[in-house]
């Protein structure tokens, strides 16, 4: 699973994993870290959406490991 930086605004650590690839997009786990807590979202993004956002920089693309939320 790969995982990936969404732009944000100050400091704040978002974070999108892709959980499942299908033919025409992405099954995706949005954690946002809103002043400590942890909003956690299971989403889909077309695939056509997701190059779109690694072209202009709102993902960029996590090389060391992420912990993700085991309860969501």
């Amino acid at each position: 699973m790969k995982s990936y930086t969404l732009k944000s605004i100050g400091k704040k650590t978002d974070y999108m994993t892709i959980v499942r690839e299908m033919e025409d997009g992405f099954v995706v786990k949005i954690v946002r870290d809103l002043d400590g807590y942890e909003d956690i979202k299971t989403d889909y993004i077309s695939r056509e959406l997701f190059d779109s956002c690694i072209r202009t920089g709102y993902l960029t693309e996590i090389t060391e490991p992420v912990k993700v939320a085991v309860n969501a």
